[in-house]
């Protein structure tokens, strides 16, 4: 199997997981956790294109899990994210992932960021190393194993 038909079959898989869990994500730390991750992965190379900025924001506007949550809440906690990111990526990435890390007290949630990541990360057909890295990381952040989500 190609390495981009794993990728589409693995982010399918994460957002049907997703899907099943929806119900038991709704806590501001999982909302928060999730916006950071998805900056996180757009400026993983240290750049964020407007094309990118709009297609993650699309994705966070359409992914069924996140309608949870109001769509205009999530964009502003999304570009305050990016904003840190894209100002300090350094600096901001110690503050993206202290969000992130508020996902750590329930496993299930932490989880569910990691598999936003993937997703998000996924959504163009190349989830690159700099994306997997941040995601990889992120699994650090929240005491999960890489390797069960194949990092």
């Amino acid at each position: 199997m190609a390495l981009w038909d794993r990728l589409k079959e693995s982010a399918s898989t994460m957002q049907t997981q997703l899907m099943a869990k929806k119900n038991d994500l709704k806590s501001g730390a999982f909302r928060d956790a999730s916006m950071a991750m998805c900056a996180l992965v757009a400026a993983a190379d240290g750049t964020v294109d407007p094309s990118e900025r709009q297609r993650v924001a699309q994705l966070i506007a359409t992914n069924e899990v996140l309608q949870n949550f109001d769509a205009d809440d999530l964009r502003r906690r999304f570009e305050e994210n990016l904003n840190k990111l894209t100002a300090d990526f350094a600096f901001g990435k110690v503050s993206v992932m202290q969000e992130i890390a508020k996902a750590k007290k329930k496993p299930a949630e932490a989880r569910a960021v990691i598999q936003i990541g993937i997703v998000i990360g996924g959504a163009d057909g190349d989830f690159d190393k700099d994306e997997q890295a941040v995601v990889r990381e992120a699994c650090y952040t929240l005491d999960l194993p890489p390797h069960e989500f194949d990092l």
